[in-house]
């Protein structure tokens, strides 16, 4: 008898061919979910979206923050250089 209660063969091999379809969905979600690469690329794709959309809605705005986003970057590589040559002349 099954788990079910039932000893007919054709509900046995219908319960255990449901059982494998579930077992291969949770395996392949699973995997899905430990592919990092695929995650990474997935999510920077979704991004890229955003900015894209973002862009399309104001680009005024994103044209700011970008330029924002560089003078940091070039700030923080000058604050930098400075701090490492001051620290050479000591």
């Amino acid at each position: 008898m099954s788990a079910s209660g039932t000893s007919d063969p054709d509900q046995i091999k219908a319960e255990i061919d449901a059982t494998r379809e579930q077992l291969s969905r949770t395996v392949d979600e699973l995997s899905a979910r430990l592919d990092v690469p695929a995650r990474a690329r997935e999510r920077a794709a979704r991004s890229r979206d955003t900015v894209v959309e973002t862009y399309r809605e104001s680009p005024p705005l994103v044209i700011g923050g970008a330029v924002a986003l560089v003078g940091l970057v070039v700030g923080l590589v000058i604050l930098r250089r400075k701090r490492r040559t001051t620290r050479r002349k000591r």
